[in-house]
Order: structure tokens, then sequence, then C-alpha cells
């Protein structure tokens, strides 16, 4: 490694520390010192400015690959509710679903009255089908196990509290 060369952490382990950071800290933002609800919503609805383009592109993806381009994209933009606090949803509805009455395809950042800061799910995510047959399928799995550890240690964290997480403890 040259001396210009940084070693850097993959992407889902700096959002993991940067969510810790922000328990540990009492903080959210890139500031680093926004402590008030106020800033917090402002940093909400510029996160969901942020994501809204990839979120659209998702679900496009989705809707060309397995609906045949048959689905329909909303998105709510922010919304305020007096029980949930903010919340921004992009759904993909198609015909088949509505017909049987069932949810459809659901992205969610939200901003819970009682929550330090935003989070993001889905309608029903629980359950991952595995169907691996070669290496290839197995490595292709990578981002989709990144997600599931992530969200289990941030539920882990959630359960407790940030302490669990050493490198959360000593700052880094």
């Amino acid at each position: 490694m040259t001396e210009n060369t940084r070693t850097t952490e993959p992407p889902h382990i700096e959002a993991l520390k940067r969510h810790f950071g922000d328990l540990r800290d009492g903080t959210h933002g890139t500031d680093g010192d926004t402590v008030s609800r106020a800033g917090k919503e402002r940093h909400f609805r510029r996160a969901v400015e942020l994501l809204h383009p990839h979120a659209v592109a998702v679900l496009e993806e989705f809707d060309t690959a397995l609906l045949d381009g048959g689905g329909k994209i909303e998105a709510s933009g922010v919304q305020r509710s007096a029980d949930t606090g903010l919340a921004a949803v992009w759904t993909l509805s198609w015909a088949e679903q509505r017909e049987t009455g069932i949810m459809p395809i659901t992205l969610v950042a939200h901003y819970g009255r009682s929550f330090h800061h935003p989070h993001l799910r889905g309608a029903t995510v629980q359950e991952w089908p595995l169907n691996v047959f070669t290496p290839e399928q197995a490595a292709a799995e990578v981002p989709v196990l990144r997600a599931i550890a992530a969200a289990d240690l941030h539920n882990l964290v959630f359960q407790r509290d940030y302490r669990i997480v050493p490198a959360t403890v000593r700052g880094a």
C-alpha cells in the first residue's frame, strides 16, 4: 500500500458506525451537533430527497424484470402523522397484487416520534430466499448477506444499546 492509498471500510460498515456513533453521542447528522428534533427532521427530509431516485430505480428494476412493466410506482414524499412521526413511502403495485388485496412492494423511510434518528424498512421483510447452486450465485448474495447482518446488528443494539459494539464505545 502506498502512502497515498488509504483503506476504507465498506459502506454498510461506515453507515453502522455513523448510526451507533449518533446513539453514543446523542447527535444526528454530518455536522455532529444536531440534537434538536427540528434539526433531525431537516436531515430526514434531505435523506428522503437523496434516497428518492434510488428507491424509484429499485422499484423500476422490479417492475421491468418481474412485472412486465405493468406496475405503478408511487411516492408519498415526507408526511407527518401525529402518532408515528415522519415517513416517506415508495410503493410498487400491480394488477394481480391489487386484486388479491395484499400490500404492494414497499420501501419506507421513517422517523418515529420517539426515535433518536430515522430508519428504513419494508412492508413485510423478514425472510429472504436462498437459491444458491454455483459459486457465482453465492458471491451475488453478498449485498443481501451484508444487509441482513447490518439489520441484525442494528436490532441487537435496539434490544440493548450501542455499548454492545466495541468500536462505538472506543469512538472509532
